[in-house]
């Protein structure tokens, strides 16, 4: 594969969370999920991948952990603290085929970003960057016109998400979009 097909491939993988740290002198890393599945994506055996030297690189799970709520994962071939301590801020993705489907009515966050965002009167909000939290409490992170705006991504506020047509349609209480705006 030539660099811009593995960078292609990169892209379209399912982001399922990112290397904080190194923990420990024995080479595991603390990984901040972006997964509401972290036992199943980060259990030993898992194949995860990351973008390194400018392809994709696969890395198996070899132990796994909580700490903190936060994975506690090692990796087969990173021994030390030093060879974790370099892979900080590396994200590790899945190829979107092996994600398990999802029950009516939830969505991968990958599925949400790039969605437009509108109001039931068709007002234009702005478009998806994020996805924040977990299952419990989730919210969308919005580009707009005026900056960053924040919305729950509750089904009394999102009442209409349509992935496949790329957009999201809110019904927001009376100053929800003002008072959630970031700069």
């Amino acid at each position: 594969m030539n660099p811009d097909e593995a960078r292609a491939a990169w892209d379209e993988y399912a982001l399922v969370g990112r290397i904080a740290r190194a923990h420990g002198n024995r080479g595991q890393v603390i990984v901040n999920p972006e997964t509401d599945f972290v036992e199943e994506r980060f259990r030993v055996g898992s194949i995860l991948r990351t973008w390194r030297d400018g392809r994709i690189q696969e890395l198996r799970v070899t132990a796994f952990r909580l700490h903190l709520g936060r994975p506690v994962i090692a990796f087969e071939g990173i021994e030390t603290m030093n060879d974790a301590e370099a892979m900080a801020g590396f994200e590790l993705r899945i190829p979107v085929g092996e994600l398990a489907p999802l029950p009516e009515g939830t969505f991968y966050r990958h599925d949400l970003v790039g969605c437009r965002v509108e109001t039931i009167e068709g007002q234009a909000v702005g478009e998806v960057t994020a996805v924040e939290g977990d299952m419990a409490a989730s919210r969308l992170v919005l580009r707009t016109p005026r900056g960053e705006v924040l919305i729950p991504l509750a089904a009394e506020i999102c009442v209409r998400i349509e992935p496949a047509a790329r957009r999201i349609v809110v019904d927001p209480p009376e100053g929800l979009l003002e008072v959630n705006q970031r700069p």
